[in-house]
């Protein structure tokens, strides 16, 4: 049965799609092996980060019955509110570049510039700001593959390793999820409105 959205994909892969603040930055030299490690780890802890603020702000519905439902609610929308504050501040404090809809997985990402300043070839980092409340941006190593005549750059990343390559999946994995769980409440409620908090 065709739930209303469409599978996101990218190099044949489940890929991840929003708009969010992101950068490419041309390296004009290759990282050293000890830098690329330091950011892994770093990539690691962050993707580590989000999936603990996804699962924080999608859990179950709670048993109306037990004596601290009203508690719990009362404590995750607090959280909630404490989250969103904190993303506020940190907009406010640390500028980020302007958020452009971006498709990406662990194989590469796809973006859309209005006058691109890096060509076919050229190395870098693609900086993704996932979540308001994070401070650091998810940093991916890649090569340009190719910029079209309308800004379309299409960017395949450098092997990041086992363990980064599974947290991103999980992460466009609980993007789909959270899209088709929408687009099923907006079918049964119409003045749903679909969205849900980065």
């Amino acid at each position: 049965m065709y739930e209303g959205v469409d599978t996101v994909v990218l190099y044949e892969e489940l890929a991840y799609q929003d708009v969010v603040p992101l950068q490419w930055r041309t390296l004009p030299t290759p990282l050293s092996t000890d830098a690329q490690t330091q950011l892994a780890e770093r990539n690691v802890r962050l993707l580590q980060a989000c999936a603990a603020l996804d699962e924080h702000g999608h859990t179950e519905k709670t048993d109306e019955n037990s004596p601290h439902a009203a508690d719990i609610l009362r404590l995750d929308l607090k959280i909630n509110l404490l989250l969103d504050l904190v993303g506020r501040l940190l907009i406010a404090n640390q500028p980020r570049p302007a958020p452009i809809g971006v498709r990406f997985n662990a194989q590469g990402a796809t973006w859309k510039v209005a006058a691109p300043t890096f060509k076919p070839g050229d190395e870098g980092v693609l900086e993704i700001f996932l979540k308001d409340v994070l401070v650091e941006p998810l940093r991916m190593l890649g090569r340009v593959a190719a910029v079209s005549a309308e800004g379309q750059v299409k960017v395949k990343f450098a092997a990041q390793g086992e363990t980064i390559a599974d947290l991103i999946e999980k992460l466009a994995f609980r993007k789909h999820r959270r899209q088709v769980a929408g687009s099923r409440q907006s079918r049964i409620d119409p003045s749903a409105t679909g969205r849900f908090k980065r």
